[in-house]
């Protein structure tokens, strides 16, 4: 599997994402600055957690509008596989690839903690290694993780089984509507996502629950 992992100004776990990807698919990922105005040739993209550009305005508002995210729209559109994971699900709300909007915590503080995550579609290019309604151990580390949308669009994301992951057993960490903790485009092919499963992916992180999304990914595109 070839991908990528776009780097913006405030980027912190892009080598975690890094490494995760190298450990489960064999390959490391092609670095991508921001600024740069296309991608290589490659099977998933991913946008890493952080603070871009030190979450000025809003989370995720300035790096949308970064060049590189032109070209992100055009490997979306072509069905390329697009992962965001905490500041990267940021960036993909605002730059629309993804409904809704990642609001302050509700309890207005940064939090970092592990939380548990039950999968609500075992049936994606995302989640497909693990069993419906697995309950997984994920860490987060957010401070505007509040997932929200308008009513309409909640239908339509629980409706058309567009929620992929949602905090379980009362560890919603930051009052995310319907404990909405990951979702997927209309495709199915881009995943936005609060907790860190790549920071949870050996034995030496204290289990390996994170891992299974990468396998998903990795098996679907060698499909």
């Amino acid at each position: 599997m070839k991908s990528a992992v776009v780097v913006f100004p405030g980027s912190n776990r892009e080598r975690d994402m890094a490494a995760a990807l190298t450990k489960v698919s064999g390959t490391a990922p092609m670095m991508v600055w921001h600024q740069d105005t296309t991608l290589p040739d490659v099977d998933l993209v991913v946008l890493p957690g952080g603070f871009s550009y030190g979450d000025y305005l809003r989370s995720g508002a300035i790096a949308a509008r970064s060049p590189i995210m032109a070209a992100v729209r055009e490997k979306a559109a072509e069905g390329v596989r697009v992962l965001g994971v905490c500041n990267g699900f940021q960036i993909l709300t605002e730059a629309g690839l993804l409904p809704g909007a990642l609001m302050r915590n509700a309890g207005l503080k940064f939090v970092c903690r592990e939380v548990k995550l039950s999968v609500a579609n075992a049936d994606t290019d995302f989640t497909r290694a693990y069993g419906a309604g697995a309950v997984l151990r994920c860490p987060v580390a957010h401070h505007d993780g509040n997932y929200f949308a308008d009513p309409e669009t909640l239908a339509r994301l629980e409706g058309d089984g567009r929620v992929a992951f949602r905090y379980a057993d009362g560890t919603n960490p930051n009052g995310s509507v319907n404990d909405i903790a990951g979702i997927l485009n209309d495709a199915g092919t881009v995943l936005g996502m609060m907790p860190h499963p790549e920071n949870l992916i050996e034995a030496l992180h204290g289990g390996t629950d994170g891992r299974g999304l990468f396998e998903s990914v990795v098996t679907t595109l060698a499909a």
